[in-house]
């Protein structure tokens, strides 16, 4: 089973008939670091990106267009991102790669999120729900 939300699908087998909020506030940040950290590992074009997260967030996590191609063009203008376009079988599509600047965002994010995780994780188990 499956459960949508607004940024993702997101997995929910052992929640019952839990519905995802619409754009909710913990997603605030994660589709830039998925992006950033997907990237980290090689230059993709844009639907790429978007199967791969899926892929790499066993489709826990599967971001739509609406939201990856809106954070590659802000991390480009960030100067997180570089593009370039390229013919594919006559069609031009945009590649996009990390910058050392993307990376230094990669970093911080990462320490957010693991930071964050880490006290819902002993909240969790302080109140017995681990």
């Amino acid at each position: 089973m499956h459960c949508l939300s607004r940024y993702a699908v997101v997995n929910c087998e052992n929640a019952g008939t839990y519905v995802a909020q619409s754009n909710p506030p913990f997603m605030s940040g994660v589709p830039e670091l998925l992006v950033l950290q997907v990237l980290a590992a090689e230059e993709m074009y844009g639907y790429e990106l978007i199967k791969r997260i899926r892929l790499v967030t066993d489709e826990a996590v599967a971001l739509g267009e609406g939201v990856v191609y809106p954070a590659l063009h802000a991390l480009e203008r960030s100067g997180s991102l570089r593009s370039r376009r390229k013919l594919v079988n006559g069609r031009p599509r945009v590649y996009y790669r990390i910058t050392a600047k993307g990376r230094k965002r990669l970093d911080q994010l990462t320490g957010e999120w693991r930071r964050v995780n880490g006290g819902i994780s002993v909240a969790l188990a302080a109140l017995g729900h681990a």
